[in-house]
């Protein structure tokens, strides 16, 4: 590795965790706050747009999301992230990271608020519009994955760079606490303001026509804090990683190193010549090279991805079905519409709460002393063995008496799926690839994890219904049953263990040592001479 590049770059690996790296977690979280938040305050809302827009008068039962509607509603938003994860981890090794971190922050914000409007009041109408905005929504969320994640890796020290990256992600569990809490206000105050009786006393009233409100603002709420981080995100310079080993500029990385983590390294210029020697050497993503080098780590970054976010977001996605299915929440006729979304946002606040944010957290503090292999594998395990403990036994924990019993068991689930591979999914791809590989190695394996999570929401939605197709959903074929697509989830985490081997270990190495870039330097400057002069 050239002279200039390799002392910034040993400096910045060694420099002391100051207040600016703790910046950069606020900027960054904060879009996986807005991200979070905007992916899963749908699966608070989908009942009562089912209330509102699809009951038949008439009908002894609530109305509810047709299959069609409910998948698109629940999976659309999951489609433009993986797109956007591919599109803008590809722009950002072109552009640069933080030319495109922006636009990202704006698609969000202005997504998030047309997600609440409507063009015409007929369901088609109000579920197209939601569809499509969300669809662009997730477009923008999807950039903020390989950016944020990337962003945050060639700015820490690799010390304490897993637990940084790790926090940045840690920021979900806020954003999925904050759509439930948001959910419980503003579904309590229309409750107050607006009564209404159980659906088994009064079929038309117990959906108030200010019901049509409440999910609106929901939805709409999404923006605000993505708007609160844009302007901060515009202040911050390109990466050093980014500026010293792809735009080759050893000059410009100490200056903007010195403006914001204090330090001083006098660097000499190279020359057009040197810059244009480094610059063509080397292999390309789609080349035997790569295969060679980075094959199976891209391979297994994928793989466990993708079977991590088909449970996850399984999980997640439908957590009320689950509930219900249990007996946890009380039977949809014994409820008003609004009265339903208050005890679903309950609900998950609670299993967020007790589980998912710990789980994140236990992360940040442990995966720079046990590392991220391990903790994978401890998450992929555990989440197996509690899917098992809650399929096996499905019966018991249907029981009354035993619903208390089955939500400790599944926050479990959620504890160990984020101090697990929820978390380590996210951090491994932005540390062991080149730097000019980097943000579209992390969007690829990305998007592999949301074409799993599109498997989960669009398969676990059909598969958990009832295997008596009478008493499944109005309008869903019969499927395999709740029992039985908890033991194919745990086993898909079996499988995800098992792929694990694929991925290196990280811990305490730098990410030149990760990506072997000293390696390719040293190979480049052999064929071509010196690179600097």
């Amino acid at each position: 590795m050239a002279k200039d590049q390799l002392e910034v770059l040993n400096v910045l690996d060694q420099a002391k965790t100051q207040l600016y790296h703790f910046t950069v977690v606020v900027i960054a979280g904060m879009g996986f706050f807005t991200d979070a938040y905007d992916l899963f305050c749908i699966s608070l809302v989908t009942k009562l747009l089912g209330r509102i827009y699809y009951y038949v008068p008439g009908s002894s039962k609530p109305g509810s999301l047709p299959p069609n509607a409910a998948a698109a509603v629940n999976g659309v938003a999951l489609c433009g992230t993986l797109a956007g994860q591919l599109f803008f981890g590809w722009l950002g090794d072109k552009l640069g990271r933080k030319r495109v971190y922006g636009i990202t922050l704006m698609l969000m914000v202005g997504c998030s608020v047309a997600s609440g409007l409507s063009f015409g009041s007929s369901p088609r109408a109000v579920m197209a519009t939601l569809c499509f905005f969300r669809f662009w929504l997730g477009f923008g969320i999807g950039g903020d994955y390989p950016l944020s994640a990337t962003i945050m890796a060639e700015y820490s020290n690799k010390k304490t760079r897993g637990s940084f990256i790790a926090a940045v992600f840690a920021m979900q569990g806020f954003g999925i606490l904050a759509g439930g809490t948001v959910a419980i206000i503003v579904s309590s105050i229309f409750r107050a303001l607006y009564p209404a009786p159980p659906f088994a006393h009064d079929h038309v009233g117990s959906t108030v026509p200010q019901a049509d409100y409440v999910w609106r603002i929901i939805l709409m709420f999404g923006a605000l804090p993505a708007a609160l981080t844009y302007y901060w995100r515009m202040k911050m310079p390109e990466t050093p990683r980014y500026t010293a080993l792809v735009a080759k500029n050893a000059e410009k990385t100490c200056a903007d190193m010195s403006k914001v983590l204090q330090v001083d390294i006098p660097v000499e210029k190279q020359t057009i010549e040197s810059q244009d020697r480094v610059e063509t050497a080397g292999f390309g993503l789609f080349s035997k090279e790569f295969l060679r080098r980075h094959g199976l780590h891209l391979l297994g970054t994928t793989s466990t991805w993708f079977l991590l976010d088909i449970a996850y977001y399984s999980q997640n996605l439908f957590q009320k079905d689950i509930f219900s299915a249990v007996g946890w929440l009380p039977a949809a006729k014994s409820m008003s519409a609004l009265g339903e979304l208050y005890k679903i946002a309950r609900a998950q606040t609670l299993i967020a709460l007790c589980g998912t944010v710990p789980g994140y957290w236990f992360t940040v503090f442990l995966i720079d002393r046990i590392g991220q292999f391990t903790i994978q594998s401890i998450g992929f395990l555990f989440m197996s063995v509690f899917m098992f403990a809650l399929a096996i036994p499905y019966h018991h924990w249907t029981l009354k008496e035993n619903n208390i019993g089955f939500v400790v068991m599944y926050g479990l689930t959620f504890f160990f799926a984020n101090f697990g591979p929820n978390s380590t999914t996210f951090v491994v791809p932005a540390e062991i690839f080149p730097a000019r590989f980097r943000s579209t190695c992390h969007g690829i394996s990305a998007a592999s994890g949301k074409a799993g999570a599109i498997v989960g929401a669009f398969g676990f939605l059909y598969a958990s219904q009832n295997q008596d197709k009478a008493k499944a959903d109005p309008g869903f074929p019969a499927g395999i049953g709740m029992r039985n697509s908890l033991i194919v989830l745990a086993v898909i985490n079996l499988l995800g263990l098992f792929l694990t081997l694929l991925v290196p270990e990280s811990k305490g190495k730098s990410l030149e040592e990760m990506s072997q870039e000293n390696c390719e330097e040293a190979e480049n400057q052999a064929k071509n001479g010196p690179a600097i002069v």
